[in-house]
């Protein structure tokens, strides 16, 4: 029998609202009151601090982030700061690591390969970086991975660039990095391409990897069930 994964598109959402979501999500998995999820969604502009450092590694001024509209936000996922806003893609899957048979590193490991997988769909080349979760062309970051795991139970996730405004990044150290620079779907396909875009590729994808079949809230299942 196949191993079956939720999905639901929210569209743009505040991010406290997602955070809470996701805390009462964690909640039911742990009970067993609902499946594995996955939460696809964007943000308004907004910095996000990882649990043990990121304050500084915000460059810009509070009145500069006021001015742009760029809310700032603690949680409690790993790593620094990072930026989310329109156009990018955020995943946020809810996952029992336990039933998936995972471990933290082989998990983060999945995750960049289904941004992996997903770039190779628009024929673009992704990698690794070994000193950085996350994915990569050409030498510029282009999603990048913070997740939280609470008694085998997953939050937070990824957060890949399609179209988003990069110039944001200027007023961060993305994820404590100085001498990187990031990149989206857009600037590498130098055309626009929509978030609505890459939804279905990427439930494809998440359900190759994973070896799930991703089921939207609506009913529709992706193209590609789990492996058998």
């Amino acid at each position: 029998m196949d191993r079956i994964l939720n999905a639901r598109y929210l569209g743009l959402v505040p991010y406290g609202d997602a955070f809470e979501l996701q805390q009462r999500l964690v909640r039911k998995r742990a009970e067993g009151a609902i499946p594995d999820t996955l939460i696809l969604l964007q943000h308004p502009p907004v910095l996000t601090i990882g649990r043990f450092r990121g304050e500084r590694d915000i460059i810009a001024s509070p009145r500069t982030l006021a001015r742009e509209g760029i809310a700032v936000f603690r949680t409690n996922r790993g790593g620094s700061v990072t930026y989310h806003g329109p156009g990018q893609l955020i995943g946020y899957p809810i996952l029992n690591l336990k039933d998936l048979n995972l471990g933290v590193r082989n998990y983060v490991w999945k995750l960049e390969e289904v941004i992996i997988s997903l770039l190779r769909r628009f024929h673009v080349t992704g990698e690794r970086h070994p000193d950085y979760p996350g994915v990569w062309v050409g030498g510029e970051k282009i999603c990048s991975i913070g997740i939280h795991v609470s008694r085998g139970i997953t939050m937070h996730g990824f957060a890949f660039n399609v179209d988003t405004d990069l110039h944001h990044f200027s007023y961060i150290k993305p994820c404590g990095m100085t001498d990187k620079r990031m990149t989206s779907l857009t600037k590498v396909m130098k055309r626009p391409v929509a978030v609505e875009e890459v939804l279905k590729p990427i439930l494809g994808c998440f359900s190759e990897v994973f070896s799930v079949t991703c089921v939207l809230e609506d009913g529709a299942v992706s193209t590609i069930p789990a492996r058998r």
